[in-house]
């Protein structure tokens, strides 16, 4: 589940609501919040809209189903995702507010409400042709969204958080250009100890959903040494989920499909990669970016990029017309590139030559 869902409440500020007095007997943790409103569900929690009757501002208040609420389990990644969510003070996170209990002792973290629309939508927006979409979103603005999705990730990296379920139903993109990186419930902190916990059969219809007891990532976004079930992962598991996203948006089509996680994992670690080309041809998928999709989907990690850093360094670099690193560029191609960078010195230069031509002509 997404942690918010998209939406266009857009509240404006009013000056009655700033200037309301400030009672002395105040009402704090989770009594100041009123007017909830049914937000979003998923497998593990459920989220609502309220009013902090304080700060007079919409906020979103999330805590877990009934009956998981006395789950040892479920209620320390609770409290874990409301940490790691606080402590990665990234722009490409959500600001966390409020972690706390209820008057009847039960969990909830309350985070600002975010505005705008998942990847996900997006991209099956675009497969299905939604022309608004498609006007909205060319394919530079979804790297543009990608690379700062690659950047909070690497910059969770830097403070030891790998994320493990990134998706594009994780990815919220606002409608001012910002991108948002939600979902930070089962996420690892690097060089601390596994939990074991083990992997029950998943229906199709779960394959979009974390399933509890599950320790890793949606099924269809999983890297192959967390399918395998490896002790030692890594920021390189984040890499390959990005890989999948970059594939999804060449093609508007999933990488992996199955009837179930089997199949699912089956097709991720015994069959040929797809490339974006030959699944969606007809979206003529630039062969740099193909490339850095690849490299970033190599089953073997040590074949990856190493970093999310080195893979945002590509993307940076096709962003700006700039030779990516993964990609063999023939003599035409390069001919090609540098013809177009220094297009308008040569233009300046040829008009140049042709008005001192001309005016030499002329004076004679």
């Amino acid at each position: 589940m997404s942690e918010q869902n998209s939406g266009a409440e857009g509240r404006m500020f009013r000056l009655k609501d700033m200037d309301a007095k400030f009672a002395v007997h105040w009402k704090s943790g989770s009594l100041k919040y009123s007017g909830s409103k049914s937000l979003a569900e998923g497998g593990t929690a459920k989220l609502s809209t309220c009013m902090d009757t304080n700060l007079h501002r919409v906020v979103v208040y999330k805590t877990l189903h009934d009956h998981l609420r006395e789950s040892d389990i479920e209620t320390a990644r609770f409290v874990r995702e409301a940490r790691v969510t606080a402590n990665i003070q990234h722009p490409g996170t959500v600001p966390l507010y409020e972690l706390g209990r209820d008057r009847q002792g039960n969990l909830f973290f309350t985070m600002k409400k975010v505005e705008g629309r998942d990847l996900r939508d997006i991209i099956l927006a675009l497969r299905d042709g939604d022309a608004k979409t498609k006007e909205q979103f060319p394919l530079p603005r979804l790297i543009d969204v990608l690379i700062q999705v690659a950047n909070c990730v690497a910059y969770a990296h830097e403070q030891g958080v790998i994320h493990r379920d990134l998706k594009p139903a994780n990815v919220i993109v606002g409608g001012f250009g910002e991108a948002l990186v939600l979902d930070w419930g089962l996420a690892k902190i690097i060089g601390e100890a596994e939990e074991e916990e083990t992997v029950t059969g998943i229906a199709v219809s779960d394959l979009e959903l974390t399933p509890v007891g599950r320790r890793y990532g949606t099924p269809l976004y999983m890297s192959p040494e967390i399918a395998r079930g490896e002790a030692e992962i890594d920021g390189r598991a984040d890499v390959f989920s990005l890989g999948i996203i970059l594939f999804e948006i060449l093609t508007h089509e999933q990488l992996l499909n199955g009837r179930d996680v089997t199949e699912v994992t089956d097709q991720l670690l015994n069959k040929p990669i797809r490339w974006p080309r030959n699944v969606a041809p007809q979206l003529k998928p630039p062969r740099e970016l193909e490339a850095i999709c690849i490299k970033a989907l190599r089953r073997d990690k040590e074949s990856r990029y190493q970093s999310v850093k080195e893979m945002v360094a590509d993307l940076q670099s096709y962003r700006l017309g700039e030779e990516i690193s993964v990609y063999e560029y023939s003599g035409l191609e390069k001919w090609n590139r540098w013809n177009h960078r220094h297009a308008m010195t040569l233009n300046t230069l040829s008009a140049g030559v042709i008005g001192a031509l001309l005016h030499w002509l002329f004076t004679r």
